[in-house]
């Protein structure tokens, strides 16, 4: 499996994954198109891609002064092969050369699973979002300090 700057050409697997994983949450295809083409000069993208080429994970990272992890997504039958930890390390990787000094995320309260993982990747509570998500979940908002 690799990870790499995804392009114009990953819209249409980003946005199935997307619909795939997030469900009512997921962004629309113009969305993922607008941000895949640049034109959300603050965002990137990575994918997760399999030998033949196949985009089976990604992420989407907003680059400001604190970088802010927007997605990470990586199809159930690629779940626990370390893609995820693959992808978070890249956007650590591309916030730390952005000049960012923190990473930022939102996750479903409920969502043991997502939280557990960030936890182990150094992430640590920061605050509750109350009806964030669509159906009323609330997010916690979880926040990585990045060493000069």
């Amino acid at each position: 499996m690799t990870v790499r700057p995804a392009g114009p050409a990953d819209t249409a697997a980003v946005a199935a994954l997307e619909a795939r994983n997030l469900g009512v949450d997921a962004w629309s295809y113009g969305l993922v198109e607008a941000g895949l083409s640049g034109d959300v000069p603050t965002v990137s993208y990575l994918v997760a891609t399999r030998a033949d080429g196949e985009v089976v994970g990604h992420a989407v990272v907003s680059l400001v002064d604190v970088a802010e992890l927007q997605r990470i997504s990586v199809l159930p039958e690629h779940r626990r092969s370390g893609l995820a930890t693959a992808l978070l390390d890249a956007v650590v990787g591309l916030a730390r050369e952005a000049g960012c000094d923190r990473v930022l995320l939102e996750v479903r309260e409920d969502n043991d699973g997502a939280r557990a993982f960030y936890a182990r990747h150094g992430f640590v509570d920061l605050a509750r979002r109350k009806r964030y998500y669509a159906d009323g979940a609330t997010a916690v908002v979880c926040e990585l300090a990045l060493e000069g």
